[in-house]
């Protein structure tokens, strides 16, 4: 699912089911996300562990989303769910290794990308989306930190992760949950108003600009600040002339 950066071994390898953990890749307020290996043919893999005991009504209805999406699609820019398993009160989600890391991180390391690139990971990044819209579902937490690459090589593929916070959302339906991350949620989230799927254009919107800027658009240090960058500015950052101008060459 994620690659090795900021991976942190364990001393003393856990197994579960057949597969070996080597080293955490990752952890939210949820879930921790390991390096694994599987005991019998040595795939690398990434196991999500979620822990149920922690998971209020809402998220649990997020995880049984995430899982029934995943086991029902196969497309090359969604991370693929390799199996589901259940052990001393954790749910573990076995998925595919991306070895190219996230976007966050390409992001950091080359700046602003040329718009070559940036072309084809929204292209991909539609391309997924589209399998996503077509179940009803709305991912709620599109950053780049959730975008991971398939490999360093130039020919990476793009693949949507981390659908711990999607839910499905019928035609003519709305969601009121606040969730997500901030410096890419839309107004209506953060102003606590019901919305739908056009929240996740929304963040597609903001991964465009920090693709092209190498830079979010909106700025703050907490939650509150970021509140207040998107709730007060979102009118202004995109009416930047130079923002259009490379939008319109990228998407067209």
């Amino acid at each position: 699912m994620v690659s090795e950066e900021g991976a942190q071994s364990i001393s003393e390898p856990a197994v579960v089911g057949d597969y070996v953990l080597r080293s955490k890749l990752g952890e939210g307020a949820y879930s921790t996300v390991w390096r694994s290996e599987h005991r019998a043919t040595g795939e690398t893999v990434a196991l999500k562990q979620v822990r149920l005991s922690s998971l209020s009504r809402q998220i649990r209805s997020c995880l049984d989303c995430e899982i029934s999406f995943l086991s029902s699609v196969n497309h090359p820019n969604i991370v693929r769910l390799l199996d589901v398993l259940q052990a001393d009160g954790c749910i573990y989600l076995v998925m595919e290794f991306c070895a190219g890391g996230s976007l966050a991180a390409y992001i950091k390391v080359h700046g602003r990308v040329q718009e070559t690139i940036a072309r084809r990971f929204m292209q991909q990044l539609g391309a997924g989306m589209e399998v996503v819209r077509s179940h009803f579902i709305i991912h709620r937490d599109l950053k780049p930190e959730n975008i991971l690459l398939s490999g360093p090589e130039e020919d990476r593929v793009l693949k949507i992760a981390d659908f711990g916070l999607s839910r499905i959302v019928l035609p003519g339906n709305s969601a009121d949950m606040v969730c997500g991350s901030p410096l890419y949620m839309a107004p209506e989230v953060l102003l606590f108003q019901r919305y739908d799927e056009k929240v996740d254009m929304w963040s597609i919107g903001a991964i465009l600009f920090e693709l092209l800027h190498g830079y979010p658009p909106y700025r703050g240090q907490t939650n509150v600040q970021c509140f207040c960058s998107v709730a007060e500015e979102h009118q202004v950052i995109y009416k930047s002339s130079i923002f259009w101008a490379n939008t319109q060459r990228v998407t067209s």
